[in-house]
């Protein structure tokens, strides 16, 4: 089931599932920025990032701005040519951007993982699995209970998740 699934996202060209995303879309622009699902869109890639369907475990769809940043126009001093306000990147990648926005909505939660779910001409869609460790059945399992440790606190916003890991570096 689970190659049906990923074969579905991989053809996305597909106009079924290319009038599907828009609906979805559509209807995700109306609600607001970070918002509880039941379930993942995704479930081969949630399953393959470490989600389970069982307590203490939940998913977040959030949605984050696209397109580059831009620098504030300087007011004083000496004004360059260009004002140096184009062509400026941040430093974070827009997944791990979501994942910290997610960590801040749920701060009894910790980040497991994300991946992408959507993108239109303004937004960009992530959803992101969040573990409670503080959840019996997470102590229990023994996959899972590694986050309940007190090291792994805050581990999105110290670039530890994988998105996080892209951004550091090798």
């Amino acid at each position: 089931m689970y190659r049906y699934i990923a074969q579905s996202w991989k053809n996305a060209e597909n106009p079924q599932m290319k009038q599907l995303m828009k609906q979805r879309i559509i209807e995700w622009r109306k609600q607001r920025a970070i918002i509880r699902v039941d379930k993942p869109l995704r479930l081969n890639r949630a399953r393959e990032l470490g989600y389970k369907a069982k307590q203490g475990i939940i998913v977040a769809r959030v949605r984050v701005r696209r397109s580059g940043r831009r620098k504030p126009r300087p007011t004083s001093g000496r004004r360059q040519k260009r004002m140096g306000t184009t062509r400026y990147v941040s430093a974070k990648n827009m997944q791990l951007i979501a994942e910290e926005r997610a960590a801040k909505k749920f701060p009894n939660l910790e980040v497991l993982n994300s991946y992408w779910v959507g993108e239109d001409g303004l937004y960009k869609w992530f959803e992101v699995i969040l573990v409670s460790p503080s959840a019996p059945s997470i102590k229990k399992d023994k996959n899972l209970n590694w986050i309940c440790d007190e090291a792994h606190k805050g581990r999105v916003h110290r670039g530890l998740t994988s998105a996080g890991k892209k951004i550091r570096g090798p």
